[in-house]
């Protein structure tokens, strides 16, 4: 039974861990790295094809966003999470295929006029669909047997909706293990999601750690201080370019815009209009819409039991086509303008900064965590002029952040869900998803609460039934890439398929003689027509 570190290690984004227990071979999480790494992440022990199942803590991209990939390569198990997660992952992975699609046609045309190296994706949208299909819905609190060795367990953790940390209750050689993965850890007293629930008991430990040096501080007037922004904004004649993430951030937007209108705050032009400019975020506040009973806080669903939508209101404007989005920028009355992706990195919101971050009359509002080496974390710094579609743009906008609005607990959150396993604390704690030095203070802070406590890194191999490392790994730091060429390249998916064939061979010993005979032709009819 063993436990391998292969991504979100001393880095924020990329959330990936692998398992052997109960004679199967399984990850919890398989996300996709945004921004700057300063490490190199290990590829996972095994062929995909082996991997029996996966299990998903919830539905962002740096959680999810290797799915597809890894169903290109020949992964066909089971992908387990909460209902709201398997609805978000539908509309995410289908996203992130387009832009991955999109991003490298936009390359080839650029490598085309320069005579450069073809820009393969890492995946296209019939990965992406084939990786939905896989996936299975589980209801949170109830244990679901996944194998004779392995049940699991999805508990509230109020992060974005459908999030989770997992149990797994493991079994091999006649002895058990407890196992839980907080995913991402929500932040207390947000709107409409609920407060995380706290697990008791477990073996080990794996926790993320993204704000395991800083404190929030008290809870500020959101409300207040966007109304605010908006109304000085509004002064000046400019507009409120808020980048944010689709999922989770917009909805809160919206839950406290609908406030900021029906309290009449904003004065210069109280029928503002606000335009949520994602399609994906127009797909996601519907699927809230569908989870109110088991995902919302009591006092969202107090709203909606009054016949109030908590997160829709007069002057809420939705953009889904191209054409929709471009008008926006068009219209030069004052207004607010949401749009993903929240760190800037790609979508419409690289139009609406082209668009005004040269004007001073205008404002931008991060809401959210900027990761190094993000175009947000970049114009948060001061930058005083940015690339945007292969052009130099002034930054003359106000450039600004409201401090609390974050989906992840704080030190003190943290500390709080570790502390809260009273029936059986864990005998080791691993600290993950976090910044380089934040993970390594944060396993120190944790060993002065009493816990023993480490922050591995990628490549890093755990016993967890001798409850000993196998392998420490140390940090290997990003090579430059001379060419633009993504590992997911048309060769590499070949051979991969051609590890899969031995892998499903393998499967197959003990086949009837007729059927033995029957796979060997067909293997032998593909090698003739290919073995040139």
């Amino acid at each position: 039974m063993k436990l391998v570190f292969v991504g979100a290690d001393h880095e924020v984004t990329g959330s990936c861990h692998y398992l052997e227990a109960g004679g199967k071979k399984f990850c919890v999480d398989i996300g996709m790295e945004q921004g700057k790494n300063l490490f190199e992440n290990q590829e996972i022990p095994v062929n995909p094809s082996e991997i029996d199942f996966i299990l998903l803590t919830h539905a962002h991209i740096d959680h999810t966003g290797l799915l597809p990939m890894l169903y290109a390569r020949g992964f066909r198990g089971q992908v387990y999470a909460t209902k709201a997660t398997v609805d978000l992952s539908r509309i995410m992975l289908r996203d992130s295929a387009h832009i991955q699609q999109f991003e490298a046609e936009w390359r080839n045309r650029k490598a085309q006029r320069a005579g450069g190296e073809i820009y393969e994706p890492l995946y296209t949208m019939e990965d992406a669909l084939g990786a939905i299909r896989l996936l299975v819905p589980c209801d949170y609190g109830s244990l679901v047997h996944i194998c004779d060795g392995v049940t699991v367990r999805f508990t509230d953790v109020g992060h974005l909706l459908g999030s989770a940390s997992i149990e797994i209750f493991a079994k091999e050689n006649g002895q058990e293990r407890t196992i839980v993965f907080s995913g991402d850890i929500g932040n207390i007293n947000k709107p409409i999601l609920k407060n995380p629930t706290y697990t008791k008991a477990a073996d080990y430990v794996v926790m993320e750690s993204t704000y395991g040096d800083r404190l929030h501080g008290e809870t500020p007037d959101y409300i207040g201080e966007l109304a605010e922004i908006i109304e000085d904004t509004f002064q000046r004649g400019g507009n409120v370019v808020i980048p944010s993430f689709a999922v989770g951030r917009t909805q809160e937007l919206l839950y406290f815009l609908r406030q900021i209108k029906e309290e009449g705050r904003i004065r210069t032009k109280p029928d503002f209009e606000v335009y949520v400019d994602s399609p994906l975020a127009v797909e996601a506040t519907q699927i809230f819409a569908k989870n109110v009973q088991q995902c919302f806080d009591d006092e969202a669903r107090a709203l909606v039991d009054k016949g109030i939508n908590p997160i829709s209101f007069p002057g809420l404007k939705l953009s889904i086509t191209s054409d929709e989005s471009k008008a926006i920028n068009f219209d030069m009355e004052p207004k607010v303008i949401i749009s993903a992706s929240g760190m800037c990195e790609a979508g419409r919101i690289r139009h609406h900064l082209k668009h005004n971050l040269w004007r001073s009359e205008s404002t931008i509002v991060f809401v959210g965590y900027q990761t190094a080496g993000t175009l947000g974390r970049t114009l948060l710094e001061g930058a005083e002029q940015v690339k945007l579609f292969g052009e130099p743009v002034e930054v003359r906008a106000k450039i600004t952040k409201i401090a609390g609005i974050s989906g992840h607990a704080d030190k003190n959150g943290l500390i709080k869900w570790v502390s809260s396993f009273t029936e059986r604390p864990p005998k080791h704690v691993f600290v993950v998803h976090g910044e380089d030095a934040v993970c390594t203070e944060f396993a120190r802070t944790l060993g002065e609460h009493g816990f023993i406590a480490s922050a591995p890194y990628s490549g890093t191999i755990f016993d967890l039934l001798s409850g000993e490392f196998v392998r420490e790994a140390l940090p290997v730091a990003v090579k430059k890439k001379a060419a633009k060429k993504r590992s997911g390249d048309m060769f590499t998916r070949l051979m991969t398929a051609g590890q899969r064939l031995i892998a499903v061979i393998r499967k197959n010993e003990g086949l009837s003689n007729k059927d033995t005979a029957k796979f060997t032709d067909q293997i032998h009819a593909l090698c003739d027509k290919w073995d040139r």
